[in-house]
């Protein structure tokens, strides 16, 4: 999530609003499967899900609360866009790396610019035709890629500890 991706911003709105919230309250029965539904959109590429977990992800579902902690999340989505972006000032002098999927249905991949600006030194890789969980959906690809950021973090030139500034 960011403040510079209009991907959920209206939903989050609609499913929040006092009108729609209390009908979702009834309809938890659904929601597993199209909770189920959801989460697919999230992959560009289904075939790469993992046996169970779907499952995984909607057992939530069968706490009590669980979706009225949802709901409550929504509530304050946009306070806590606003939050995030005034705060990204704090952070900006910290290397960053940005993994996103080129697919990615929940954050708008053209965000990442915008994201990465905010940011002295932050290196954004997109993995193509990857939706919005490139951890679970290339996880090799993924790690590979978060290591050597890592790496290149941990030991600069000729051996010496790197700085921000060797990191683009």
């Amino acid at each position: 999530m960011n403040p510079w991706s209009a991907h959920g911003k209206f939903l989050a709105r609609i499913l929040s609003s006092p009108a729609i919230s209390p009908l979702l309250l009834h309809a938890t029965p659904l929601m597993k499967v199209t909770h189920s539904q959801l989460l697919r959109r999230l992959y560009g590429d289904t075939s790469r899900i993992r046996p169970g977990t779907l499952e995984g992800y909607s057992a939530p579902f069968d706490k009590p609360g669980a979706l009225q902690h949802g709901l409550g999340i929504l509530r304050t989505w946009k306070r806590d866009l606003a939050d995030l972006e005034s705060m990204l000032p704090n952070i900006a002098k910290i290397p960053t790396l940005l993994v996103w999927g080129s697919r990615d249905a929940a954050v708008d991949p053209a965000s990442a610019s915008l994201l990465s600006a905010g940011f002295e030194n932050c290196r954004t890789v997109m993995l193509e035709g990857v939706g919005h969980l490139p951890y679970e959906e290339v996880p090799e690809e993924f790690n590979t890629i978060v290591s050597k950021f890592l790496e290149h973090l941990a030991v600069g030139p000729k051996g010496t500890t790197a700085s921000s500034e060797a990191l683009v």
